[in-house]
């Protein structure tokens, strides 16, 4: 996903239908064997003959969750690496991301898809499957490419996507793609690891009234931010701050500045991808009438984190333990005593983040 055009209900993370089967394949390919794995991907049944050795990924945040998964050895291409190769590069240095086979440009087209010939392309809705640019699941199901659409990117009824918490597509994807590619005990680590580190965040002393966040993808005549289905909703939850756009029944999507006013925020945070600078952001909040009188933008309390630490995928959880240190930080929330994992001080495309220094 590109965000302009586009990323704790429960503990517990939700369950993913994850079955061996004899049945046809959900994508039309010749029937299935004994050794068949059929998954439930957005409402509908995905099977492979036998493990995959051949997936194709667009954008950082499934990258990352394939690599989670233990999935990298059969990535055989991927496109959009480059925004977010530095962070994956951080997050997982012993899966030889600067190795990734990367093609076409910055989203992937039918044709690009069609000369890597994958065995599955996994992407979503907003994150590469785009109807205006002719790249449909059913397009590549014609051509023999089996599909799994990111869960976060599931369509309701409407059109909106979202139809699971965050946490629970999440938990769909990393345990889907690694039983399809044969690495279901490597992604149940990762599941286990989300999990306990989540507990930790959600255990964290707070303060009586849970202070209010607002996450400012980019924007100037409307802002684009994201609703109560998107990674940043699971994020806000688990660090303990509310999402001032919880209650827009999307992903990610855009709001008139009079949310932001209305919200007056403790702190914006924003993502960091190109298109729209971190100085310009803050340049927009600070001169749109609707937001220059707040708090927030008064105090500068801006947070500026990596575009694949928003959208769905692992490092979610690294983006939760970030959002806990910048609360305590200005003060909003108590000292948890709890480091986050992942260091991005060491970034050096990240630009802001004054705090930190």
């Amino acid at each position: 996903m590109t965000p302009r055009l586009a990323c704790l209900a429960a503990l517990a993370l939700g369950a993913t239908t994850l079955t061996a089967c004899g049945t046809a394949q959900a994508t039309g390919s010749a029937a299935a064997g004994e050794s068949a794995i059929t998954v439930e991907n957005c409402g509908e049944k995905v099977t492979v003959d036998e493990p995959l050795t051949e997936l194709y990924a667009y954008d950082g945040g499934i990258i990352s969750i394939a690599l989670a998964a233990g999935a990298r050895d059969e990535l055989v291409a991927v496109t959009g690496l480059a925004r977010d190769k530095q962070l994956l590069e951080l997050g997982y240095p012993q899966e030889r991301v600067d190795e990734l086979r990367v093609v076409g440009e910055d989203q992937p087209t039918l044709e690009t898809v069609l000369a890597v010939k994958p065995q599955m392309m996994f992407a979503g809705w907003g994150y590469g499957f785009d109807e205006s640019r002719n790249l449909l699941p059913e397009t590549l199901h014609e051509q023999d490419i089996a599909t799994y659409l990111l869960s976060e990117t599931c369509r309701q009824e409407d059109g909106d996507r979202g139809t699971m918490d965050a946490w629970t597509a999440l938990r769909t994807d990393l345990l889907n793609i690694g039983e399809l590619t044969g690495h279901r005990q490597t992604a149940e680590k990762v599941v286990t690891d989300i999990e306990e580190r989540r507990e930790d965040l959600e255990r964290a002393p707070g303060p009586a009234k849970a202070p209010t966040a607002f996450l400012f993808d980019s924007g100037t005549d409307a802002i684009f931010t994201s609703g109560s289905f998107g990674g940043p909703q699971a994020i806000f939850d688990t660090a303990g701050v509310t999402n001032a756009t919880a209650d827009v029944d999307d992903t990610w999507t855009e709001v008139g500045w009079e949310r932001i006013a209305a919200a007056d925020p403790d702190i914006i945070y924003f993502v960091d991808y190109p298109g729209q600078s971190y100085e310009e952001k803050v340049k927009v909040l600070k001169a749109n009438p609707a937001s220059r009188d707040l708090r927030a933008v008064k105090e500068n309390r801006f947070v500026n984190l990596p575009y694949a630490m928003w959208v769905s995928g692992p490092l979610n959880i690294d983006a939760a333990e970030w959002v806990r240190r910048s609360l305590e930080h200005f003060g909003i929330v108590p000292e948890s005593g709890i480091e986050p994992t992942l260091d991005i001080t060491d970034l050096t495309n990240l630009d802001g983040n004054e705090w930190l220094r």
